[in-house]
């Protein structure tokens, strides 16, 4: 393996590229042009990630409800809080305008004040029939008010479906059909019919129509990270491009970066698609993230070219050069980043599997792009001249490096004073971070599907579907009537949490039925006795198989029911109480020796998969310090440079743990990727310079101070440049109108801020600081990898 990194490899490598830059320009334009083709086969996720392995518990019960009651998320809902609703002229225009709905394949059911019926009881024969609550297709102020007095009054089973008392809002409900709910065919329905026949009803009856349910909240989610995707890309070229042109004050440096790593952006997207990969919120970052990753290789190629044409003025030689003095540190540094990555993709989550395989493929493909490109183009162009090379002797660069000696020289108490107290805030915040399972926390707060999520929520106490089953162990368990009394005492249980809304079931459909048998009388909306019960089985038999609307809370069996309800944008730790709080209870209503029952559903789901991809987090970060300190290893052979080559490292990262929690951002999937992407970049800094440091030791016969700034000196400004651009580069991302996103990149920056500050400060004061007992040739052996060269092993590696 050492010899495969060897200097007379990275020599011949570079006199093959050279000579072959033709042919190898052809190559990369075929590379680009194929994975071009595969952008036709990425598509965008259409449902929720699920971050739990198949085999989990919690996704083993989910499945098993959805084979008992299919796809539980096809419901949009539309509302309308209007004082004006109940007059002629717009209930009638309201109910037209949901039964236009009816003509489309894509609804499967529509349910509207123009569909309710009502149960009326029919004595000979003794039935139920369900008759129409709106009857007359001509409407009076007469008729209206009555409807308006007869459903806040005398309806209490469409409490919660169709209104709500808290201020007489109407609401309709519209089911998707099942086998298209999670298909492009449902994202075409809602942004071509839906959203325009609403607009349009809204322009015509200044009503102001409210429109919320999980096929709607995915369809505008997954539009809005599409949106973003092209404003990423955008914002990232062009804050990396005016860093890096007031770092070089070149159109030609920076032309040619910027073509290195749009042409990774293109074999990222081709990537995506060549792996049938889904973009979810996490893979839409990888485009930019490979801009902002590829320019600080540009950076060190590019800087090196320009100091080599400085240094003697001949370009094939500066070229060869590049790949020769930069090619195995710039080779290093990409692959501890991609480490950084490739951890996720050995967890059993699938959103973070793909993310980690695709980006950690991304990183190392750039390294191969960026060394090409620059290498090839810079072949084919004149000569860098004296203007472009001005960048190399800034004044204001020279006071930087002298500010960092200084404190390094006559600061270290300083540096280690405020490293301690870093370490102690950061702990005491660590204490305070929660975790947050919430599908809604990371959607836009200022769109406005969101706003009518809170909306929904004030009115309906909630949209976010949670499902009950309830296995009773035996067939046609379920309308038995003990367990109808159960059932309706864990919906009383459920009404009481406020997190909670009203409950929907088939005990509501019972309680409807003694209502009817009553003449309609409100009082007697409740659980039959078991004397009413024998009165009003032959009427319910009839309404059975007439109306068959048990089906969706009943399955065929009549072993397993299911309650419905819809919780509020409740985090996991919340989530948690409820069930603690819940469970003990429930026991006590279902004894387990005769029922099982289980909370499910898709949003509990993902609950239950973030705090599954927390332990994930730690897994793969507790990895890829694993890895990088084996690589450090490897390359040094030395424990004690490992230790201090770690502690600048963690530090930063503990640092960003406790902001977390003292700015209040939990962890969540979109966060819980901040911890592995800053370490695996910013260890890149401290490989550059303690591969520098190790040479100058040697070449300064292990005088440490010597040493230390030397090195402070070569790898200070690359050091800054890649650094800064990183930090503006991951910044890009704050301007995301996704809370997780924004709190990435706010995160990531900083976090890479204070690992430049820590390697240009911590790391050098450690070295001098323990000096005696790291500095001396048995404790710094002969590294098993040399990432720098020494000019006489260059020269003589050119001389062959």
């Amino acid at each position: 393996m050492a010899k495969l990194f060897s200097f007379g490899f990275w020599n011949a490598l570079a006199g093959i590229i050279l000579r072959n830059r033709a042919v190898i320009f052809i190559i990369i334009v075929g590379i680009t042009v194929f994975l071009g083709f595969q952008w036709q086969n990425m598509r965008f996720s259409y449902t929720e990630a699920n971050l739990l392995p198949d085999d989990h518990e919690v996704n083993i019960q989910y499945q098993e409800f959805l084979d008992k009651f299919g796809e539980e998320g096809n419901l949009i809902v539309m509302a309308v809080k209007d004082s004006t609703l109940f007059t002629p002229e717009k209930l009638k225009a309201w109910n037209d305008f949901n039964n236009s709905f009816k003509q489309y394949d894509e609804i499967e059911l529509v349910v509207s004040l123009n569909d309710l019926k009502k149960l009326k009881k029919l004595d000979n024969p003794p039935r139920f029939e369900l008759i129409p609550f709106i009857q007359d297709s001509v409407y009076t102020q007469k008729q209206v008010s009555q409807y308006e007095y007869e459903l806040f009054n005398k309806l209490p089973f469409y409490e919660g479906l169709v209104y709500s008392n808290k201020s007489k809002t109407i609401q309709s409900a519209l089911y998707v059909k099942k086998d298209i709910v999670n298909t492009p065919i449902r994202k075409k329905f809602i942004t071509s019919v839906l959203q325009p026949k609403v607009a349009e009803f809204e322009a015509k009856y200044n009503m102001d129509v409210r429109v919320s349910g999980m096929p709607y909240i995915r369809t505008l989610n997954s539009q809005n990270i599409m949106d973003e995707i092209l404003i990423f890309i955008v914002a990232a070229l062009s804050v990396t491009s005016l860093i890096f042109f007031f770092f070089f004050r070149s159109f030609r440096a920076t032309f040619i970066s910027m073509t290195a790593v749009i042409i990774g952006v293109m074999w990222a997207f081709g990537l995506l698609g060549l792996l049938e990969y889904e973009i979810t919120v996490l893979t839409a970052i990888i485009p930019p993230l490979v801009i902002v990753i590829g320019i600080p290789n540009c950076i060190f190629l590019i800087n090196k070219y320009q100091q080599e044409i400085k240094k003697h003025g001949n370009k094939a030689k500066s070229l060869q050069r590049v790949i020769t003095k930069v090619g195995n540190a710039t080779l290093m540094t990409n692959v501890t980043t991609a480490a950084g990555f490739a951890t996720f993709a050995l967890t059993e989550s699938k959103l973070l599997k793909e993310f980690g395989i695709v980006a950690s493929l991304n990183i190392i493909a750039l390294f191969i792009l960026c060394l090409l490109v620059i290498t090839i183009i810079y072949s084919y162009m004149p000569q860098p001249k004296e203007r472009h090379l001005k960048h190399l002797g800034k004044r204001w660069m020279e006071s930087l490096v002298n500010w960092m000696e200084d404190m390094v020289k006559n600061r270290r108490v300083t540096i280690y004073f405020s490293s301690v107290i870093i370490l102690i805030a950061s702990i005491i915040g660590i204490y305070t971070i929660k975790v947050s399972g919430s599908l809604l926390e990371d959607m836009p707060k200022s769109s406005g599907f969101f706003k009518d999520i809170v909306f929904f929520e004030q009115e309906f106490d909630g949209i976010m579907p949670l499902e009950i089953l309830i296995d009773t162990k035996r067939k046609q368990g379920v309308m038995k009537l003990p367990t109808l009394k159960r059932m309706e005492k864990l919906q009383e249980l459920l009404e009481e949490t406020p997190e909670l809304s009203k409950p929907i079931s088939i005990v509501s459909l019972v309680k409807y039925s003694k209502q009817a048998f009553y003449n309609g009388n409100p009082k007697y909306y409740q659980i039959p006795t078991s004397q009413e019960r024998n009165f009003i089985l032959p009427y319910a038999k009839s309404f059975e198989s007439e109306a068959n609307v048990m089906n969706s809370y009943i399955d065929s069996t009549g072993q397993y029911a299911r309650i419905t309800t819809f919780m509020k944008d409740v985090g996991t730790e919340e989530m948690e109480r409820i069930e603690t709080n819940l469970y003990p209870k429930l026991e006590k209503i279902f004894p387990k020796d005769r029922y099982n029952i289980s909370f499910t559903g898709k949003a509990l789901v993902f609950q239950k998969g973030t705090k599954y991809l927390v332990w994930n987090l730690v897994f793969s970060l507790g990895l890829a310090i694993i890895l990088i300190a084996i690589f450090m290893a490897w390359m040094f052979r030395s424990f004690k440079m490992i230790i201090i080559s770690l502690i600048p490292n963690l530090l930063p990262l503990l640092m960003t743990a406790g902001l977390m929690g003292f700015l209040g951002v939990p962890i969540k999937p979109s966060t819980i990727l901040v911890f592995s992407i800053a370490f695996g970049i910013s260890v890149d800094d401290t490989i550059h310079f303690l591969a520098k440091y190790r040479q100058e030791l040697k070449s300064n016969h292990w005088r440490i101070r010597k040493s230390v700034f030397a090195s402070l000196r070569e790898t200070g400004v690359s050091m800054f440049y890649t650094s800064t651009v990183l930090f503006f580069g991951f910044s890009v991302f704050m301007i995301s109108s996704f809370g997780g996103t924004k709190a990435l990149g706010g995160l990531v920056s900083t976090t890479l801020l204070f690992a430049m500050l820590a390697n240009l400060l911590l790391l050098p004061s450690l070295l001098l600081s323990l000096e005696r007992s790291i500095a001396n040739k048995k404790t710094m052996k002969e590294p098993t990898l040399k990432i720098i060269p020494n000019e006489d092993e260059i020269e003589a590696s050119e001389e062959e």
